[in-house]
């Protein structure tokens, strides 16, 4: 970024302690996505003034966010009001719908007329109008279109935001949001960074000669910076089959509640049978769950079909390491379905020592907050 660039880690697609220390001591800022992540990320020892609150839904604790510094992005009209009621004449940032969304699927798709992703672009008269009637400067602007790979679409959000910055005098950073899809796969596109990165460089380079502002730029990976960073070490413990027109099945410790985005989007994720030297099998992996859609191995973006993965014929007691598994995995998982306790968290140090992140919840705490 020719202007200035602050990196702000997506907390909500690892939100664990511990990779938010590290991010913490590299250096990065954190986007918040609910009052619940401002409290995690202060835990974890952000600076509040490094912590940008971004939310679905109102704030329910917005006036001491504001107190301790943590800065706000408002993505509704109810939002920028309700910051104006509260703190009058302080900087604010708005998100807003530039028009066009870009996802994987469309479950992962944040822009666009499809998306309730923040404001209409359509509405941004209305925007000004409650800026001033409350005496906010909107000085950040923020947009954020899903998670797709292609880089036309993320060219031209780039410009569309950048046409509401020139209708917005005082803002001075813009925030393109995340979303840079990463293969987990190896036949999986990831976005060119190198490609986008250029590209934006030159639109904020040619506003700048139009409009004089040198624009500070934002961006806030989470699936970019975490993926591949890591894994979920799972046990086969059964194996079916349905006849020779059906299929063979093995059956993991792991699954809905460790990660729902098979389930969820026929999202793919690599799966290693630890068993070398072994004859090759189809295999259809699946989870301990009662539930027919606890599924790791859908058809890519079709969760209701199923895509059998050849590798070595699984037996009981083999350990199945699932790939890509750092980001909207244990973060997004359907915790205590069936009961069964969440599972524990290692990080694998720099020197090849394991540090235990979050220990394995006991059955006590699976009913814990349960009233007698």
């Amino acid at each position: 970024a020719p202007f200035g660039f602050t990196l702000r880690y997506a907390m909500k697609a690892n939100p664990s302690r511990g990779v938010l220390q590290l991010f913490r001591d590299l250096g990065l800022h954190v986007d918040a996505s609910s009052d619940f992540e401002v409290e995690r990320a202060l835990r974890a020892g952000f600076a509040p003034e490094r912590i940008q609150l971004t939310s679905q839904a109102p704030s329910l604790a917005l006036a001491s966010h504001v107190a301790r510094g943590v800065l706000f992005n408002a993505c509704s009209l109810h939002q920028l009001d309700e910051l104006g009621r509260i703190a009058r004449g302080r900087e604010v940032s708005v998100r807003m719908n530039p028009g066009l969304g870009s996802g994987s699927t469309k479950r992962t798709n944040t822009g666009g007329p499809a998306s309730s992703f923040g404001i209409w672009h359509e509405e941004l008269g209305e925007v000004k109008a409650l800026a001033e009637r409350h005496g906010l400067h909107i000085n950040r602007l923020h947009s954020h279109i899903g998670s797709g790979t292609d880089p036309e679409v993320w060219k031209r959000c780039a410009r569309m935001t950048l046409d509401l910055v020139a209708q917005l005098p005082e803002v001075g950073r813009v925030n393109l949001g995340g979303g840079f899809k990463v293969g987990r796969m190896l036949e999986e596109p990831s976005v060119d960074l190198a490609d986008v990165g250029a590209h934006v460089r030159r639109e904020i380079e040619a506003f700048r000669e139009r409009d004089g502002r040198a624009l500070h730029l934002e961006i806030e990976p989470g699936t970019l910076l975490v993926a591949n960073a890591g894994a979920i070490v799972a046990s086969c413990v059964d194996v079916v089959g349905t006849g020779a027109d059906g299929y063979l099945f093995a059956k993991l410790d792991a699954g809905m509640p460790e990660i729902t985005r098979p389930s969820l989007y026929g999202a793919q994720h690599p799966i290693d049978v630890l068993a070398a030297g072994r004859d090759q099998a189809a295999v259809v992996f699946v989870g301990p769950c009662c539930e027919s859609g606890d599924i790791l191995t859908p058809a890519p973006g079709d969760p209701e079909a199923l895509m059998p993965r050849w590798v070595p014929r699984p037996e009981i007691g083999d350990l199945v390491v699932v790939g890509g598994a750092g980001a909207y995995c244990a973060a997004m998982a359907t915790i205590n379905y069936n009961s069964y306790p969440q599972a524990p968290e290692v990080m694998l140090e720099p020197d090849g020592a394991l540090r235990l992140l979050r220990r394995r919840q006991s059955p006590a705490q699976v009913w814990q907050n349960e009233v007698e």
